[in-house]
């Protein structure tokens, strides 16, 4: 049963218009809106080989401006925990994370959900660099129970809907989806340059002022003489 939500994540991700169009029956609105967004940027997804070898999660989603190692999970509840083998994968997906500088990520599918039931998590992991660093905060870590351990709930994730509309293009645009992240990022340099811009023009002209004071004061006291 896992691989047909292996099989209906895929679709999405891959912008199938029979995968999404099967997905967003009821769905509102503009939940429907920000998936069909996943036409102008789909992923090139694939299935891990094995599903599951260490490390690789269920599917692997590629693109050329960043890539996403996922692990699938489906249940009825709204919570799962891990222990034993699932804890050994979570394990496994921080582990290659690091060494290889991606974004591991779990996909929840929750059963007897209308409208978009899957949500997405981010596994925590150093050293993302460049646009991935600036992207991890946008997408929430997995939650941390009473110990301090990693486990998934449902309520707690971004809905897929969200993920999509994050990383693809509204209609129209054609700079690329992340690029607004990477503005962001060079903002407050931009900022500093232009504030440090403006306090020198405002110490020349302070200057300025006190020199034309002084002449004026000279001038003046040269008349009364």
């Amino acid at each position: 049963m896992t691989g047909a939500y292996e099989r209906e994540l895929r679709d999405v991700l891959s912008g199938t218009v029979k995968g999404v169009e099967g997905v967003i029956k009821s769905c509102t609105e503009e939940e429907q809106r920000r998936m069909r967004r996943i036409f102008h940027r789909p992923f090139l997804v694939v299935r891990a080989a094995g599903s599951g070898m260490e490390g690789s999660g269920d599917l692997v989603a590629l693109r050329g401006d960043c890539s996403f190692p996922i692990e699938v999970k489906t249940t009825k509840a709204d919570k799962l925990y891990f222990s034993g083998r699932t804890k050994d994968q979570l394990e496994a997906m921080i582990r290659e994370g690091e060494r290889s500088g991606l974004i591991p990520l779990y996909a929840h599918r929750r059963k007897g959900v209308r409208g978009d039931s899957w949500r997405i998590f981010r596994v925590e992991t150093a050293g993302l660099r460049g646009t991935l660093r600036h992207l991890a905060p946008k997408i929430p870590a997995l939650p941390l129970n009473r110990n301090g351990s990693p486990f998934i709930d449902w309520e707690q994730g971004m809905p897929l809907n969200e993920f999509i509309g994050m990383m693809c293009l509204p209609d129209g645009e054609t700079a690329p989806p992340l690029a607004s992240l990477q503005r962001r990022a060079e903002t407050p340099m931009s900022h500093a340059r232009s504030s440090a811009t403006v306090d020198q023009l405002d110490v020349l002209a302070e200057l300025e002022r006190r020199r034309s004071s002084a002449l004026q004061s000279l001038t003046n006291t040269g008349q009364t003489s």
